[in-house]
């Protein structure tokens, strides 16, 4: 246990607790919120800590009474037993966790290969998230869609949010940060008239929201293109340039956002989605550069390749990543996804428990 960032930790978490106090606070909801979301997230490692030392201090008593009464000898080997979980508890605290745990996401799913079956697919990948943040008390924006044929979708950037300050800072990107990735159907299509299992994907990109303070964009770095919007919609599609497309010219990245009646409210979407990927790219790039501190922070089960299948004939659901398998198909997508992602949250714990070991040995 790394004593020096217990102190400081625990000094932040001070801090911040005169900051929520002060009422000048509350005329900056921004603030509000950034400090309320730090502070939910250390109040756990305070109230860890305190127990620990109350823990101490009863070992202390049961001591002292023992010195004097050998009958208290069994209440000292009591409260001595609690010490080393309560270590434990703190210890897996202090371990380095992902900086964005308590974001906000925007979770952008594609239909991939398979045409409209492929759509389709991204539909129920919608649907699932959907239901799931319904299930958590999360509300879910759409910000930009583009919808098939049959019902499905082909392209939709959705912004997946917390009601409030998340409990112990662990809010979305906690949990849907691993959804990232190809994810693969198995099963009969809708279109298929002769019964034959068919395999296609979906692509799904999960990003931490960014706000104002993590990703400043100069005003001249940018360039906003206008264009017809498209597919179904209501009066003021086709008919006026409402669409937005921006272009972030130092890193290429190009953002366009159609969903809306107003060209306004397109830019302001477009912009959050711009946010959040730079401010991805540059996680990725900061990653990059500190290969050894990354070690510790890095989560094992990156986004790959065919992340996980979801095969109908079996009702069976598999991540590839860590090995998982479950045959409940239909309840993963109708929202009940907390068994993979618990199985995908316990490898990360585990790999960071033993990257900071690594990392501390070699110090």
């Amino acid at each position: 246990m790394s004593n020096d960032r217990l102190t400081s930790l625990l000094e932040e978490y001070r801090n911040l607790e005169k900051q929520m106090e002060d009422p000048s606070i509350h005329s900056d909801q921004a603030l509000v919120r950034r400090v309320g979301r730090r502070f939910a997230e250390l109040a756990p490692l305070n109230a860890a800590h305190n127990e620990l030392e109350a823990a101490r201090a009863d070992l202390v008593a049961a001591k002292e009474l023992a010195a004097e009464d050998p009958s208290f000898a069994g209440e000292v080997e009591a409260v001595a037993a609690m010490l080393q979980p309560l270590e434990e508890k703190l210890g897996e605290m202090l371990a380095p966790r992902d900086p964005h745990d308590a974001k906000d996401v925007i979770v952008e799913i594609k239909a991939g290969e398979g045409g409209q079956e492929s759509a389709l697919f991204a539909g129920d990948l919608l649907r699932m998230y959907t239901r799931y943040a319904e299930r958590h008390g999360w509300t879910v924006e759409v910000i930009d869609s583009q919808e098939s044929d049959l019902g499905g979708v082909k392209d939709i950037s959705v912004a997946v949010k917390t009601k409030g300050v998340p409990q112990g800072g662990n809010g979305v990107w906690s949990r849907l940060k691993w959804e990232g990735g190809v994810h693969r159907v198995q099963r009969v299509p809708v279109t298929e008239s002769q019964g034959r299992i068919h395999t296609s994907a979906a692509g799904v990109l999960v990003l931490p929201e960014a706000e104002d303070v993590d990703v400043h964009i100069e005003p001249g770095d940018i360039r906003v293109d206008v264009f017809r919007s498209s597919g179904p919609g209501g009066q003021s599609v086709n008919t006026t340039d409402s669409a937005v497309r921006i272009t972030h010219l130092p890193t290429g990245i190009v953002v366009s956002c159609q969903n809306e009646k107003s060209q306004l409210q397109n830019r302001e979407s477009a912009m959050r989605i711009l946010r959040a990927r730079m401010l991805a790219a540059a996680q990725e790039q900061a990653d990059a550069a500190a290969s050894d501190a990354r070690k510790a922070q890095v989560r094992t089960v990156d986004r790959s390749e065919r992340i996980r299948t979801y095969n109908f004939p079996q009702n069976r659901i598999t991540d590839h990543r860590i090995g998982y398998s479950a045959y409940n198909l239909d309840l993963a997508l109708n929202g009940d996804l907390d068994g993979v992602l618990d199985a995908l949250a316990e490898a990360d714990r585990q790999a960071r428990l033993a990257g900071d070991a690594d990392i501390s040995r070699r110090q």
